[in-house]
């Protein structure tokens, strides 16, 4: 009778230790899926920060995030759905998404023009906790663009970042965006936007990555790297469209990057900078090759079935999950492709 009694606890031993591990291997998302590929997920990498100008894990060691961007959160509502994420997780290799959420944008959607804050949240924490879910990262993007100067709106952006980071500052697969493209201003305006508004979230979230866009649509890297900002877990914002930026931005990302600046591509395409056509296979692949050597970031824009070559789904796909071969554009069976050739940490 001992060693029946004796041997039921070592069982119960067991299984204890069991559903710890297994508890502890779900700890990158609410539902407990952590996603085994060998790819950079917060299971595995936990909380990120920004070491000797490389994007690292906890420990310190170099990780690529490479994902996808909405073109517009409250335009892509339906995109925010459980079968998607973890498609895009599991079958794809997404480790990466990023909520652009429009301050100005067109019309009444923007957020800072009388656009619906509530909704715009209440999409962002839908997107958090699926990403979290699926064991992936997630980029909450203030994405300026007609606006041209963050300044314009500076104050709500402060409200806006402090109520993020005071939200999430327990995620560790939150990164923030500051400001998407600034256009129409130079270094020294973004500096002091920036400046204003990173003591914000540091104030809630002192350790996570903050990314700063710069002018000429986050092109002006140059400039950034002449006068840095005076924080830890930084990085900066490059955008680029192969069909209009080729071997000179390519030649000064390499060179700034190699210089040491924090450098993360939070968007780009395979199209011109419209995102029509032309579609710049060869330029797409040198501008891969280049960010896999320098182990810079990127996120592939758009998420979305507009009518436009950017898209990565056909505008007559009806559904929202469970995509097929034949749903995808030229642009997103590019990306398909690239994400399986490029499977690393």
């Amino acid at each position: 009778m001992k060693l029946i009694v004796k041997r039921r606890r070592i069982l119960s031993l067991i299984l204890a230790a069991v559903l710890s591990a297994a508890a502890l291997a779900g700890c990158g998302g609410a539902s407990g899926s952590a996603v085994n590929d060998g790819r950079a997920r917060p299971s595995s990498c936990g909380r990120l920060q920004v070491k000797d100008g490389k994007l690292c894990d906890e420990k310190g060691e170099t990780v690529m995030l490479r994902g996808v961007s909405v073109n517009g959160l409250i335009t892509s509502e339906s995109f925010l759905n459980e079968e998607l994420f973890k498609e895009l997780a599991e079958q794809d290799g997404v480790n990466l998404f990023r909520l652009a959420m429009y301050t100005y944008g067109m019309g009444t959607i923007g957020y800072c023009t009388k656009g619906d804050k509530e909704q715009h949240k209440k999409d962002i924490a839908k997107g958090v906790e699926l990403a979290k879910a699926h064991d992936m990262y997630v980029l909450i993007d203030w994405h300026i663009l007609s606006d041209g100067d963050p300044n314009t709106y500076v104050e709500e952006a402060k409200l806006f970042f402090a109520e993020m980071a005071e939200t999430y500052k327990d995620h560790d697969n939150v990164l923030y965006e500051i400001c998407n493209e600034p256009n129409g201003v130079d270094w020294a305006a973004v500096k002091g936007y920036a400046e204003q508004v990173i003591p914000v979230i540091r104030e809630k979230d002192p350790d996570s990555v903050i990314i700063v866009g710069n002018p000429d649509w986050s092109k002006d890297l140059r400039s950034v790297a002449a006068d840095p900002l005076d924080f830890e877990n930084v990085m900066y914002t490059l955008h680029f469209y192969s069909a209009s930026h080729g071997e000179e931005f390519r030649a000064m990302t390499e060179e700034v990057s190699q210089s040491g600046l924090p450098v993360f591509v939070t968007e780009y395409g395979i199209t011109a900078a419209s995102g029509g056509t032309p579609r710049d296979i060869e330029s797409a692949d040198k501008w891969i090759e280049l960010l896999e050597k320098e182990k810079i970031s990127y996120c592939m824009w758009a998420l979305s079935k507009q009518p436009e070559a950017c898209s990565m789904i056909k505008y007559s796909v009806l559904t929202y999950s469970g995509f097929k071969t034949e749903d995808y554009t030229e642009t997103g069976l590019w990306l398909l492709e690239t994400l399986k050739k490029h499977s690393t940490k």
